[in-house]
């Protein structure tokens, strides 16, 4: 049988991808957006639908931030509300090891796969900050380089949970006696994601995942990846395909080339307004910028010498040392090309790759890399509800299916089948 995609839609709820300022993004709290998003992609024959999850909203310099939409609510209990509506997409929540409890949260989702009868998946995810350890009277308990080894043995916990077993442990990162308290769903148990891109994460992902959420989208990047992960499957006496590789990626459509490319650079723009620019160096420099022209050249001031705050939760960890000597290569990126505020930071920022042109010539690509066995299939991140699922679902499914890339109808009703994953 020829080789599929499967593909999810990963929503986090804030952030400067999504256009959520434009006049037909619909409200990103309400149920009926997700619901509707949901039926969407059920109709599209997704395998999953991704929520982000936040501990704590974003601030900036000490206050909330302004730029990003505030208030989601928790992604189980979201979740929980789609599995009523829906009857075949998966619904994976994001949730932290760091900061919650083992027993608790492998008991909330067993009652999701329960509920859902059997489409729940667990998107995994560490953190290191004392901004967010804060909501948990935690502080900054756990040193960075420990994050994995608690998360490693937070998933074989669950794992344990799951299977009915008593467990007790009693160590600096992991106390607790607990026993299995919901039955099995449909499927065995929820379908573990992981989304780390670290060494660290890495291994995780080879020891426990059956998903990888991985931010390596550009074809050279994809392959490495590929490699890099069956190399580490293969350490852990795990078979090369025991695990789908779904690398988060973008979509702009348009009827022809050149369309999709105007889009897409409008896109950009726009999803770095002036204001997010500002703050965007602010998180850098250490002081307020906001007396400085966005489209005009980069602060003519000196940053303090104190590092990046993470309560903004978007800073990626090999950004928060050094700024100095990134600033300065920033400057020199930006007196070389004329780049002004806005310019310099729609080039520098960190983000997911697009993939840009008509349905057909993105249903080619997809080809590509699923024929050479660099992906498995794609997690794609909107940057409008609903309108580009919508997009996707009407206008790339059908030439995927077209090429017989994509399923034409579900082949089973858990998470698990879709994936094609044995347990």
């Amino acid at each position: 049988m020829t080789r599929q995609l499967h593909l999810g839609v990963f929503f986090t709820g804030v952030g400067p991808n999504l256009l959520w300022t434009e006049p037909d993004f619909a409200d990103h709290t309400h149920i009926d957006t997700f619901v509707h998003v949901a039926k969407t992609l059920e109709r599209g024959l997704f395998d999953a639908f991704f929520l982000g999850e936040g501990l704590r909203v974003r601030e900036h310099r000490g206050q909330v931030h302004a730029l990003d939409v505030a208030g989601r609510p928790d992604a189980i209990t979201q979740l929980a509300a789609l599995a009523a509506e829906t009857t075949h997409i998966g619904l994976v929540a994001t949730q932290n090891t760091t900061y919650n409890y083992p027993a608790d949260l492998a008991r909330r989702l067993a009652s999701l796969d329960a509920v859902s009868g059997g489409r729940a998946g667990w998107n995994i995810v560490t953190t290191d900050n004392a901004w967010t350890g804060e909501n948990f009277r935690h502080g900054g308990w756990l040193a960075h380089e420990r994050r994995y080894e608690r998360a490693g043995a937070f998933v074989e916990t669950a794992k344990a949970l799951w299977r009915g077993e008593r467990v007790t442990a009693a160590t600096d990162i992991l106390t607790l006696d607990a026993a299995g308290a919901v039955p099995p769903s449909p499927q065995g148990r929820p379908v573990l994601f992981q989304a780390g891109d670290s060494p660290g994460g890495r291994e995780l992902a080879a020891r426990h995942a059956d998903v990888v959420f991985s931010a390596n989208t550009s074809y050279d990047k994809a392959a490495a990846y590929a490699a890099d992960l069956r190399r580490r499957l293969a350490a852990h006496g795990r078979a090369p395909d025991a695990v789908r590789i779904l690398p988060g990626a973008s979509v702009v459509l348009g009827d022809t080339a050149a369309e999709a490319r105007d889009r897409a650079r409008w896109i950009k723009r726009e999803q770095t307004t002036g204001p997010r620019a500002i703050a965007f160096l602010e998180q850098y420099w250490g002081r307020d910028l906001s007396a400085y022209d966005p489209d005009g050249p980069l602060p003519d001031v000196d940053p303090t010498g104190d590092e990046l705050d993470p309560s903004r939760g978007t800073i990626p960890i090999e950004h928060r040392t050094g700024k100095l000597a990134r600033i300065a290569a920033w400057r020199e990126l930006a007196a070389a090309r004329h780049l002004s505020i806005r310019d310099l930071v729609i080039e520098v920022s960190p983000g997911h790759d697009s993939f840009v042109g008509t349905p057909g010539e993105v249903a080619e690509e997809w080809g590509r890399y699923l024929r050479d066995g660099v992906v498995d299939g794609f997690n794609l991140l909107p940057e409008r509800l609903p309108g580009t699922v919508e997009e996707i679902v009407d206008r790339l499914v059908p030439e995927l299916q077209t090429r017989g890339l994509y399923r034409t109808e579900y082949a089973g009703t858990t998470l698990r089948s879709h994936l094609s994953l044995s347990l």
